[in-house]
C-alpha cells in the first residue's frame, strides 16, 4: 500500500490465518530511485537542497512542488509559485509544459517505488495505492508511465506483470479498515 498525499504513507499487509498483520514503518523515507537522465537532473537539483532525497521529498503534495521546482531550475525557468492542486490542474489541461512534466515524472516515479515495494515484500496479491492525489488524477494516471515502470524490473518483470495495482477510491478507506477489524473474529482492541 502506497499513499502520496500531505506526506507519503508505505505499508503492507501480512496475511496471518483469517487475520492480517499492518506493518509499520517510514517507507516513505528510503532513498529515491531515479531511471533515466531526466531523472537524474531532477535528483541533483533536489541534492542541492536537501542531504537525503527520499522517496516522500517527490512523491506527495509538497514533493510535487520540489519536482516543479527543479524541473524549472533545469529549464532555467523561475519557478511560479504552485500549489500541488495547481500544479495537478495546470498539467491535467495541458496549460503547463512544465507542470506536465513533473506530475508526469511524480507518477513515473510512483511506480518505480511500488514495483520496488512489492518486490520487497513478496506481495502477490496487489498493491493499492489511496492517498489525496493519486485517486483524483483519473485518466492522467491510468495513461501515465506508472505501470510500465511498476513492471520495469529486469529479471522480475514477469513476476510484476502479474501483480495487479488498484487505486483505492474509497473516501475513508481507514474508517473501512477500522470497521473491518472490529467485525472480524479475534481479539478485540478496546479504547481507554
Amino acid at each position: 500500500m502506497l499513499g502520496p498525499g500531505t506526506g507519503l504513507g508505505v505499508s503492507g499487509l501480512i496475511p496471518s490465518g483469517e487475520h492480517w498483520i499492518p506493518l509499520q514503518g517510514e517507507g516513505g523515507h528510503v532513498t529515491l530511485s531515479v531511471m533515466n537522465e531526466r531523472e537524474i537532473a531532477v535528483l541533483q537539483q533536489l541534492h542541492k537542497r536537501f542531504t537525503h532525497v527520499s522517496a516522500e521529498r517527490v512523491l506527495c503534495g509538497p514533493g510535487l512542488v520540489n519536482l516543479y521546482d527543479a524541473v524549472c531550475a533545469l529549464e532555467g525557468i523561475v519557478p511560479k509559485v504552485l500549489t500541488p492542486p495547481e500544479i495537478t490542474r495546470r498539467a491535467r489541461e495541458g496549460s503547463c509544459r512544465l507542470c506536465l512534466e513533473a506530475l508526469g515524472m511524480f507518477c513515473a516515479m510512483l511506480g518505480t517505488l511500488a514495483g520496488n515495494l512489492v518486490l520487497t515484500l513478496g506481495a502477490v496479491g496487489g498493491c493499492y495505492i489511496g492517498g489525496g492525489i493519486v485517486p483524483g488524477l483519473g485518466s492522467f494516471f491510468t495513461n501515465s508511465h506508472f505501470r510500465d515502470r511498476f513492471e520495469d524490473k529486469g529479471r522480475f518483470a514477469d513476476y510484476l506483470s502479474r501483480v495487479p495495482t488498484h487505486v483505492i477510491r474509497s473516501k475513508l478507506p481507514a474508517f473501512v479498515g477500522l470497521a473491518t477489524a472490529f467485525d472480524s473474529p479475534g481479539p478485540r482492541w478496546e479504547a481507554e
